[in-house]
């Protein structure tokens, strides 16, 4: 294995290890949401990045996009005519969505609370109640599937963010699955 994979990928669990304490050193996870969801979000921006060089077949490309990370870069590829394109968010998310079915509702509902907007008002407004019907019901479809809960079709803040620690857990958990196959230098098929 290349050391620059061995050290990205102590980087990414360094980052996690990090992300773990914090959410963990909430007493309450409502009374602190946005730092929280902020975490959820750094964890699923590692967890698409991996997912993201799995996806490369080509192990030179795959270090030449470690080595971008490690050297402060961005990541850029080459186009069909030869041109360097930026990956973006978009990029990797559509990505790992076609591998894990939850990435976009938790990405898109972690980005709300990262960027200022009316969702950093959840002490008057449940922030569920504000996202169009499909994607609310997305959401709710994972947490039940992975997470047992909530049973309650319209769950207020306090609820929803008494399973922000398992979500997390989730996110971390298949995160250290991915940095191994990524150690083994595998691919997966997207």
């Amino acid at each position: 294995m290349d050391d620059n994979t061995i050290k990205l990928c102590k980087m990414i669990r360094n980052r996690s290890d990090e992300n773990r304490q914090a959410i963990q050193s909430f007493p309450k996870i409502s009374g602190v949401l946005s730092p929280a969801f902020s975490i959820l979000r750094q964890e699923l921006d590692s967890l698409i990045r991996v997912i993201y060089l799995l996806s490369l077949k080509n192990l030179t490309e795959r270090r030449r996009l470690i080595n971008s990370t490690l050297s402060g870069k961005k990541w850029k590829i080459s186009t069909t005519k030869g041109k360097l394109k930026e990956v973006t968010d978009r990029d990797m998310i559509d990505q790992a969505q076609n591998l894990q079915g939850w990435t976009q509702s938790v990405y898109k509902f972690g980005c709300s609370f990262i960027h200022l907007s009316d969702f950093h008002n959840h002490l008057e407004k449940n922030p569920l109640s504000m996202l169009p019907e499909l994607e609310k019901q997305n959401i709710l479809k994972h947490m039940r599937n992975y997470h047992d809960g909530p049973l309650n079709d319209n769950p207020d803040i306090e609820e929803l963010s008494r399973y922000l620690p398992q979500i997390f857990d989730k996110i971390a958990s298949n995160l250290r699955c991915y940095l191994e196959q990524l150690e083994r230098e595998e691919s997966i098929e997207i």
